[in-house]
């Protein structure tokens, strides 16, 4: 008798088919290229996001089936509230944040700092604290980071301050809530809608300039990230770990 070929589905886990994720901050830039790659893989997926305009826009360019919830990652209550309600699910994935706080130290008001540690420390620290609590068995914990706290420059103080910090967050995390794994993605430059405001000749010329240094030749694109949330959600082994997502930039 000829033995039956068993796919990855079937025998060891690894696959997203018929999983639930949560996405923290999915409504744009690396959040929905991350929704984006879990719902093509099988899994039902949740956006959630304090703007109801850009969760109903997330929505219609999402697979049928996915479901989106604003959440304001601001207050604890709201945040316990929103958990209480979602049910089980088996991977959270953060990746809100406000725009970057950039500018010299001496012209940066202790308030400022305070503001960029809200949603970008303590918003995943509530996230971690409450979600993990309706996680399923094998699933994960994935926070977002980017590499300034790794190589620092001028004018990024606070951003490099609140990247050592997330980083931190995360290994302790990884042994505070074991068995739940507990990983972080390291984003180096990627194209997102984090740098609209800038003018477009402006943007294409940083870009430009950006990409000609690094080694990979080119600026990330948020799916190029996706696929590091979905490795870290696939394989079961990994906790505590920082996967650095940067074309070479921390060696340029």
């Amino acid at each position: 008798m000829q033995a039956k070929k068993i796919g990855k589905s079937e025998n060891d886990g690894t696959s997203l088919q018929g999983k639930r994720v949560i996405i923290l901050g999915g409504t744009s830039g690396l959040g929905f290229a991350m929704a984006e790659a879990a719902a093509q893989e099988g899994a039902t997926v949740v956006v959630a996001s304090s703007n109801r305009a850009k969760v109903d826009s997330a929505i219609a360019r999402l697979p049928d089936g996915s479901e989106g919830q604003v959440l304001d990652l601001f207050t604890e209550e709201g945040v316990g509230a929103f958990f209480d309600c979602i049910g089980e699910f088996d991977h959270l994935v953060f990746t809100a944040g406000e725009a970057l706080q950039l500018g010299k130290l001496e012209e940066t008001s202790l308030e400022q700092a305070k503001q960029f540690f809200n949603i970008r420390f303590w918003g995943a620290f509530i996230a971690a604290k409450y979600g993990s609590r309706k996680i399923r068995s094998g699933g994960s914990i994935i926070l977002t980071n980017g590499i300034v706290g790794l190589r620092p420059v001028k004018g990024w103080t606070v951003a490099a301050s609140i990247t050592g910090a997330v980083e931190a967050l995360t290994r302790a995390l990884a042994i505070e809530l074991a068995p739940i794994r507990v990983n972080l993605v390291c984003a180096g430059f990627v194209k997102t809608e984090l740098w609209n405001g800038m003018p477009e000749a402006e943007r294409k010329q940083m870009f430009d300039q950006v990409a000609q240094k690094l080694p990979a030749g080119r600026v990330g694109e948020a799916a190029d990230l996706a696929q590091a949330y979905l490795y870290l959600m696939r394989e079961r082994f990994s906790t505590g770990a920082v996967i650095v997502v940067d074309g070479g930039g921390v060696l340029a």
